[in-house]
Order: structure tokens, then sequence, then C-alpha cells
């Protein structure tokens, strides 16, 4: 998908809710929660908010919802708790917040979103819990994030990081991802998510990316920063993901990734079996939402 022509929209959005394979009484839930996540972060927008507000909003929904690998309904490690990550970066002042294996807090991207003007760019575990809870986020038990889903079965729903670019009225790009993690995974694991130039990266001069996948391999092979390098190198936004995604052949995995041009031209690409994206600007006249990229909506 890209978004091509036109003139520059004075906002635009896009979310995914994970590159992964959906199963068929899936698909509508992926669909709507991708759709309401987009509304709440056009709401931010069309009111004049930033994109990081934008962002944060949007992101929030997606943590609320547990057809997501995100906040609530999040994979258990091998101790059969939730660990979560996110990060949010502000492409006009490069400020990024971002916490790693996070437990019993509701919205670990409000927590990044909290640490945006704050000097460290992350914060793991415990450290990260005691900064929500000084800054205001809601905390809870850790086991209160674990859906009654997960609760019943222990399934395995390994890529679906959750993720999101915004672009405000004001030419300002944010990007930001949140995950519940791999399912079984080892206690205190941190992949790509977090990490700037990882899973997620925003310069509102180029352009934003969110990624999801095989978190350590994404992290190998710092695919946002390709992608970022390949869209100041003039490529366009779904061209710069799939660029990327040919070099993770090089380490193996699968992914998916949202981009945003500086201009609003949007895109997206992947290499696993769905990729739920929905995407909208001020240009169009309503939001669209696929399950894969060559899906016609």
């Amino acid at each position: 998908m890209s978004r091509d022509g036109g003139a520059r929209p004075g906002w635009a959005i896009i979310v995914h809710g994970g590159a992964k394979e959906i199963e068929p009484d899936k698909e509508e839930a992926n669909r709507q929660g991708c759709l309401a996540a987009l509304a709440a972060g056009q709401t931010v927008l069309e009111q004049g908010g930033g994109a990081h507000e934008a962002v944060e909003a949007a992101t929030r929904v997606l943590e609320d919802d547990p057809t997501f690998n995100a906040g609530f309904g999040s994979d258990l490690n091998t101790d059969g708790v939730v660990e979560m990550c996110a990060g949010l970066m502000d492409g006009s002042t490069y400020d990024i917040g971002s916490v790693a294996a996070i437990k019993g807090v509701r919205n670990p991207i409000s927590v990044a979103q909290a640490m945006l003007r704050e000097q460290p760019i992350l914060l793991t575990a415990e450290g990260a819990r005691r900064f929500a809870g000084e800054h205001g986020a809601e905390l809870c038990a850790p086991n209160a994030l674990i859906s009654p889903e997960k609760r019943a079965s222990r399934m395995k729903e390994d890529h679906d990081t959750v993720g999101c670019v915004a672009l405000d009225q004001s030419g300002r790009i944010a990007a930001g991802t949140s995950t519940g993690g791999l399912e079984g995974t080892h206690p205190g694991r941190v992949g790509d998510s977090p990490l700037p130039g990882c899973g997620y990266y925003a310069d509102s001069s180029i352009g934003g990316i969110a990624f999801s996948g095989d978190g350590e391999n994404i992290a190998r092979a710092m695919l946002a920063a390709r992608v970022i390098q390949a869209l100041e190198a003039g490529r366009s936004p779904e061209d710069a993901v799939r660029a990327s995604l040919d070099h993770l052949h090089k380490v193996g995995g699968e992914a998916g990734g949202i981009a945003m041009g500086s201009e609003g031209r949007m895109g997206f690409a992947h290499n696993s079996p769905h990729f739920a994206v929905a995407w909208i600007s001020d240009g169009m006249n309503g939001p669209r939402v696929q399950l894969r990229q060559d899906e016609n909506s």
C-alpha cells in the first residue's frame, strides 16, 4: 500500500496490530481493533494534538484490546507472568521514552510517553514500574493483565507487537510500539520493540517507522534505521519497508512494518502471513484497513 500524489495532508496516521497469522475467526476482531485505535489517534490529530499524543492514544486502545499481544491480553513468560515493552519517539525533538520487561501497568505506552522529556531513554523492570507510579500511570497487579482466553489456553501468538506512526498539523512525526513479548520466553527478555533504530524510529524531516515480528532478528538487522535511511534517500515508504525485509533474509525471520514519509505518504509491507493495518489522513474519504498487503479493501 502506498498513498500516492496529492497535496501534503494536514495530518495522517497509520496503525498495525502485528505481523502474525490471523485465524479466520479472529479477522473481524483484528480489523475492528485497528479501526478503533485509528479513530482514537485521528481524534487527537483533528483537534490539533501532537503526533506523539496521537500515537499514545491509538496504542492505548490496542493495549486495552485482548485481541492484540500488548497490555491486557499479553503473552506469558515461563514464570506465567506478563512482562511488556513499549517505545515512543517524537521526531521533532528526537526525544525517546521506552520501557522494557515492565510488570503491573495498564498501558506501557503511557509510561513511555511520560518519559519523553526525561534524560533516560529506556527504563527496565522494577525501575520502569517505579517511574510509572511516580508519574501517575495506572498500576495493577501483574496477573490483572492476563486475559481469560490466555488463562484458559497458553496459546503461542508470537509476533503481534502493535505500532503506530502519526503526522500532526504542525508537521511533526512520531512513532511508537508496544508488546507483550513472546509466549514462554525467559523472564527479562527484551526484543526490538523498545529499541530505537530497531523496532521504531521517527525524524520529522524524514519520516517514521514501526515494526513487528521476530524481535531479536529485527534488532540484529536494525530494520527501523534501514527504513529511515531509505526514506532519506528518496524511496517510498512501501519500498523502504520492502528493502528492509529483503535485508532481514540475511538473519531470517518474519516481520512487518508501517512507514510514513515527512510529507504524510504512508506505506507498509510484510513477509508474515498477515499484518493488520489501518490508516487515514485528512485527504481521505474514510479509513482503510487490510489484513494482508495484497488484500483489496
